[in-house]
C-alpha cells in the first residue's frame, strides 16, 4: 500500500453537507460522480495530498444507506493507494484477511476498487484504490 487515498463519509444529505465541509475545508469540492453499481452519489474535497469523499446513499438498499441506517452519518471508510489491485487482493488473502470484492471493479474517482471485509480488520472498512490507466 502506497498511502492512504482518501477517508469516506456516510452522510445522508449531500447538497448539505457540501455546504458544510466547505465552511469546515475553506475550499469547496471539486467532482460530484454517481457510482450506480454502489447505488451512491460521491463528492470528493482536496486539501493538499488528502482527499475526503462524501457518499450519499441512491437506494435505500444501498450500502451507505444500511450503513447509515445501523450506525448513523460519519467515517464510513479509509481507502489506500496500491500500485496493483489485484496482486494487493492476493496478498492480503494469502495474510488471512477476506475480501468483500474478490475481484477489482469501477469506482468514484477513475479508480478500479475492492473492499476488505470488516471483520477481518478490527471493525475498520478498507478500500483498496487504483488509478485506471487509459
Amino acid at each position: 500500500m502506497k498511502k492512504i487515498e482518501h477517508i469516506g463519509i456516510a452522510v445522508k444529505d449531500i447538497e448539505a453537507s457540501n455546504d458544510l465541509f466547505a465552511a469546515l475545508f475553506g475550499t469547496k469540492h471539486y467532482k460530484t460522480e454517481a457510482v450506480e453499481s454502489e447505488g451512491v452519489i460521491t463528492s470528493f474535497f482536496e486539501m493538499g495530498p488528502n482527499k475526503i469523499e462524501l457518499l450519499q446513499a441512491t437506494t435505500a438498499d444501498s450500502p451507505i444507506a444500511k450503513f447509515i441506517e445501523r450506525k448513523g452519518e460519519g467515517i464510513h471508510h479509509i481507502a489506500f493507494a496500491v500500485g496493483d489491485i489485484e496482486k494487493e487482493i492476493e496478498r492480503l488473502k494469502g495474510e488471512g484477511f477476506k475480501m468483500i470484492h474478490e475481484k477489482p471493479k469501477r469506482g468514484a474517482d477513475n479508480k478500479l476498487i475492492a473492499f476488505l471485509h470488516p471483520k477481518s480488520t478490527n471493525g475498520v472498512l478498507i478500500e483498496l484504490c487504483q488509478d485506471i490507466k487509459e
